[in-house]
């Protein structure tokens, strides 16, 4: 091994001791706080999902195309891209108990401008908003992180992050039925309610903390480019979980047209039933947790990214039955749930004093994929309908396990490289 391989590893070493010092806080997360701030992630990320059974009513109400209330959809993610960018940053400079109402007050505001939308066009700039405002659950899975014990975290992250992706399925689900009895600005005001009564709920109970930096508003937003180019742990989960969740909102943002066709001719209602088939993905999402607590989380993503691909794989070939639609969601909802775990783990070990930063790094990959996904989705079924939707799912995931076999590979040859230096020491 080289004398500049050396110095890398001591350096590396010395950063991931001094980040577990950092890291050595006596932990204040007990089980009634991690289930409130699962919850939470629940009932606010689920603002973001409400609108994608609804499509085809929406679209009906404003009388316009089917592709074009999809980009409702996607102007919705692509909002939350620029939240994470412009709020979620804010968690390492300023205290997190004060930061999460407020997010939440600006939620109800966006959420109230949905329900009372006159065109496609205001409603088009209220789910921005929507979007930009919605970055609680990314405040608080960080902030969980650190209140939490280290050998604990993947577990605690996983329980929330299942919360999460509950909301998610549920958010369909329910925006579904109460969208064919009440129509689907009934949705967004039950939301505004919910979340305005949260608000007074997280004031109560979210732990006083200190500021884990001093630095200014700009200079966290410097500092995000630089994790990015320094991180390549960052880089790579960054673009695993973009392209699963991109194809994860592929398929999610054109179900309810794919249902309203033949053989199937069902409404919003059943496509938000469907919601309920990926609770079994995310009920597993906290037992990929506690996996990456006692393995190399890495390894667990190679499992689950494999695991996307065969959904879609299924889609594809058994999609016009319906069993073939419930084995692929359940395995879809598995795999990107697991992949996203997998990750946070990854990049929750890199730096405590950063954390808020760099899940913003990792989420703005993560929710760029997505806002790309919904996109291609849209279009995808514009030009070749269920075909073309699973064209772009399997290529975004094929994109995906490529990128984890190349690195698979190069992290082999370092490994055998630094045991062939080994070797000609030991024989020296």
């Amino acid at each position: 091994m080289s004398s500049s391989q050396n110095a890398k590893v001591n350096d590396t070493s010395t950063l991931n001791a001094s980040a577990r010092k950092k890291d050595n806080v006596a932990p204040t997360m007990d089980r009634k706080l991690m289930w409130v701030m699962a919850v939470t992630c629940a009932l606010t990320v689920a603002n973001i999902y409400y609108i994608q059974p609804l499509l085809a009513d929406i679209a009906q109400s404003f009388a316009v195309a089917q592709g074009t209330a999809g980009v409702i959809a996607t102007l919705s993610q692509v909002g939350f891209v620029f939240g994470l960018i412009l709020i979620l940053p804010l968690g390492d400079a300023f205290e997190r108990r004060h930061l999460v109402p407020l997010a939440m007050c600006a939620v109800t505001i966006a959420l109230i401008a949905t329900a009372l939308a006159p065109s496609i066009v205001f409603l088009a700039v209220a789910s921005f908003a929507v979007g930009v405002t919605s970055v609680v659950p990314q405040i608080i899975v960080p902030f969980a992180a650190t209140l939490a014990a280290p050998r604990e975290r993947g577990r605690v992250v996983g329980t929330i992050m299942s919360g999460l992706l509950i909301g998610i399925l549920l958010a369909r689900t329910v925006s579904g039925f109460v969208g064919a009895q009440f129509g689907w600005r009934t949705m967004y005001w039950i939301a505004a309610g919910m979340t305005l009564a949260l608000t007074f709920i997280l004031r109560l109970l979210l732990p006083k903390e200190r500021p884990s930096t001093h630095i200014s508003y700009p200079q966290l937003l410097r500092s995000l480019w630089g994790f990015a180019r320094s991180e390549p742990v960052v880089r790579e989960t960054g673009l695993f979980g973009a392209m699963a969740f991109g194809a994860f909102s592929a398929f999610w943002v054109t179900l309810s047209f794919f249902l309203s066709t033949p053989p199937y001719h069902y409404g919003s209602t059943v496509a938000g039933l469907f919601g309920l088939v990926g609770l079994v993905g995310a009920l597993a999402a906290s037992v990929v947790g506690r996996l990456s607590d006692r393995m190399n989380p890495r390894i667990i993503s190679g499992v689950v990214i494999v695991c996307t691909l065969v959904s879609f794989s299924i889609f594809w070939v058994g999609g016009h039955w319906l069993w073939g639609l419930i084995i692929g969601v359940i395995l879809l909802d598995l795999g990107v749930q697991g992949t996203h775990i997998s990750n946070q783990s990854r990049i929750y070990r890199l730096n405590p004093e950063a954390r808020s930063r760099l899940n913003t790094v990792y989420m703005v990959f993560y929710f760029l994929g997505g806002s790309l996904g919904s996109l291609l989705g849209a279009y995808g079924w514009s030009i070749a309908r269920w075909n073309g939707v699973c064209v772009v799912g399997v290529t975004m995931v094929g994109i995906s396990l490529t990128t984890y076999i190349i690195g698979s590979i190069r992290e082999g040859k370092h490994l055998g490289e630094g045991r062939d230096a080994t070797r000609t020491l030991d024989a020296r």
